[in-house]
């Protein structure tokens, strides 16, 4: 409670032009946001042999203090959307770095790893590419279906928890939980079973 708090008050420093307010959120922030990498990054497996959440973390705070100039978030939930895209678009870079016509992983011929097992798994990519082109998919949902599947697949939330955060009803926020799943379906144009 007092961490949302504090949070809330530091985003109204930011909203009123206070500019050390961007430092202060991001180091306030840190534990929250290096577990939230953390968990995108094992959905990640060969971008995690190559780097470890601290890598992920460290540039991802960079992409976000940089976003909190021109970015205002109003509450505390859009600003971990905010965190969450910039950990999202952090990791997609590091999967075509590593894994481009230049990168060291095109040049390794093993596995490197697969991603680890998700309480929450519906959609399993066997490479990079694809997994790149679903976290693009992800990125391009509607706000509204972006933030529940945010919430229930990468940071693990079960349903109830994700609707009180949400403020909305559990109801409403399964509607929109198979709405992201359709659209990433449709986006992605797989015959995977997004159950």
């Amino acid at each position: 409670m007092g961490h949302t708090t504090d949070l809330q008050n530091q985003l109204k420093r930011l909203s009123e032009g206070c500019p050390e307010s961007r430092r202060t959120i991001v180091e306030h922030c840190c534990d929250r946001l290096r577990i939230m990498a953390r968990r995108m990054l094992k959905s990640y497996g060969h971008v995690q042999r190559w780097s470890d959440t601290d890598d992920v973390l460290q540039n991802s705070l960079l992409r976000l203090h940089r976003a909190l100039a021109t970015v205002k978030p109003e509450s505390v939930r859009k600003f971990y959307g905010l965190a969450a895209t910039q950990i999202r678009r952090e990791l997609i870079d590091m999967a075509r770095s590593y894994y481009g016509p230049q990168g060291i992983g095109t040049k390794h011929d093993s596995d490197g790893g697969k991603a680890s097992e998700h309480s929450q798994d519906i959609f399993e990519p066997d490479n990079v590419a694809a997994w790149t082109e679903f976290h693009e998919a992800v990125e391009q949902l509607p706000e509204a279906e972006r933030e529940v599947f945010s919430l229930l697949w990468y940071d693990g939330l079960n349903q109830a928890d994700a609707a009180r955060v949400l403020g909305m009803s559990l109801a409403t926020l399964k509607r929109r939980w198979v709405s992201a799943r359709l659209l990433l379906k449709d986006k992605l144009q797989g015959d995977e079973t997004l159950d």
